[in-house]
């Protein structure tokens, strides 16, 4: 079951997080792998690892942002392939309130995890049906459908993300294009030991047994729990799923109202 083998994916952010262990889980299950990822040398790093496992995979640098690099990019990987799989996950967090959130913040979040995530499933989906179907899966939010104390323009982007799959999937049903998303809560990432490093110095520990608890399950999520339900997602198996988001929360969003 579950076996990707003969698949070509597409992992936005592929290098570090929650993307690195999709890249992971994908490639051990024989998909071949095209890692999308601002920092080339990161993505190389993770290629060398994963063909060093006896995977497949490619590094390839892309600003999500800019709609010529990312239609650059997936046409040249398209030239040499059929490809069947788009996991958007490239994004970028910020910290506020609307009166807190400037228009540069603003922007920068819009420009990342909302126009992104549109360039690369603008830049995918004629591939993706002259392959004859194929999935796309976007990393959501639970701050999607929860409203979150000081995640503004973050929460903005991802209930765009949430409604941007739902019109997807209605749109592309009939081309055999599965649109799917995720929605974590945390999940123990470098970025959060690097956010919790630099806003609270000093009190590590208890700041993370904090947020960690601000799950019912009572701990942040690992990557590879995010990794193997992309895996599902991504898979023959999830035929019928298509245009719902799928909560990985610890309990977060029905267990905390």
């Amino acid at each position: 079951m579950f076996d990707l083998t003969g698949k070509t994916a597409l992992v936005t952010g592929g290098a570090s997080g929650i993307g690195l262990a999709i890249s992971q889980t994908f490639a051990q299950r024989g998909a071949f792998v095209h890692i999308l990822e601002l920092n080339l040398a990161v993505a190389e790093q993770i290629v060398a690892q994963i063909v060093a496992e006896g995977g497949q995979a490619q590094a390839h640098a892309v600003d999500v942002s800019n709609q010529a690099n990312v239609l650059a990019v997936i046409d040249g990987i398209a030239a040499s392939g059929a490809i069947h799989i788009l996991v958007n996950n490239a994004g970028v967090a910020h910290v506020g309130r609307l009166d807190t959130t400037s228009e540069s913040d603003f922007d920068r979040i819009y420009n990342v995890n909302v126009k992104g995530y549109y360039n690369c499933m603008f830049g995918v989906v004629e591939h993706l049906k002259k392959a004859g179907g194929g999935v796309i899966l976007n990393v959501a939010s639970i701050a999607a459908t929860v409203g979150l104390a000081d995640r503004f323009a973050y929460s903005m982007s991802k209930g765009a993300v949430l409604s941007m799959t739902l019109s997807v999937a209605k749109d592309y049903i009939k081309d055999r294009i599965r649109c799917v998303c995720i929605s974590p809560a945390r999940v123990h990432t470098p970025f959060v030991d690097g956010f919790i490093a630099k806003n609270y110095p000093g009190q590590e520990v208890e700041t993370f047994e904090r947020l960690a608890k601000t799950q019912p399950i009572g701990r942040m999520a690992e990557p590879a729990e995010i990794g193997a339900l992309a895996l599902y997602l991504c898979s023959d198996e999830a035929s019928f799923v298509t245009g719902v988001d799928y909560p990985i929360d610890g309990g977060f969003i029905r267990l905390n109202t």
